[in-house]
């Protein structure tokens, strides 16, 4: 962002409309050029965050508040909390018309991406009875064969532990009457 000049660049006349325009035109394209998809992201994850914390708060407020039921209330008291959830609903609504133009920012600048479906970027696990063959074979393949790699791997696993706790009873057995053999010789 650059600092409009002290000194009228016109010996202390304004400067016409149309390079003010200019000038104006140019601070926007340079602060939209400065704020990219990625922080636009970051800042629609902290409206959502800051929508859910107001949203638990006129939840804490509303199961704070007295029902109607014919007992006698304090009117202050019943004053001051209908005017902090009036408060936190009108935040709520600002935070959602953020989130709005924020997610209409971020689908703007992104509009000239090509879309990948979410099935090809999502590894799916493919069960025997349903097969997606109609998705494309090529980026699957090689999570399917390292999956199967991986399952293989831990079953040899699996058996060399059993293999090693055999010879450790084994071994603890073996241990058990040395002991034995021991004690009843002394």
């Amino acid at each position: 962002m650059s600092t409009p000049p002290l000194v009228s660049p016109f010996g202390g006349q304004p400067p016409p409309p149309q390079q003010q325009q200019q000038q104006q035109q140019h601070q926007q394209a340079q602060a939209a050029h400065d704020v990219n998809t990625a922080s636009l992201c970051r800042i629609g994850q902290e409206t959502v965050q800051d929508i859910v914390l107001r949203t638990m708060e006129i939840f804490q407020l509303l199961r704070n508040m007295q029902l109607p039921n014919g007992v006698t209330y304090n009117p202050n008291t019943h004053g001051d909390r209908l005017g902090k959830l009036q408060e936190h609903l009108r935040m709520l609504s600002m935070l959602f018309r953020k989130l709005r133009l924020v997610y209409d920012k971020c689908k703007e600048n992104c509009s000239g991406m090509d879309s990948i479906p979410p099935e090809q970027l999502i590894p799916f696990v493919e069960d025997d009875g349903c097969k997606h063959e109609d998705r494309s074979a090529g980026r699957s393949r090689p999570a399917t064969e390292e999956r199967r790699e991986i399952l293989e791997v831990n079953k040899k696993l699996k058996q060399k532990n059993q293999q090693l706790k055999q010879i450790m009873d084994q071994l603890r057995n073996l241990i058990w009457e040395i002991n034995s053999m021991l004690a009843v010789r002394s």
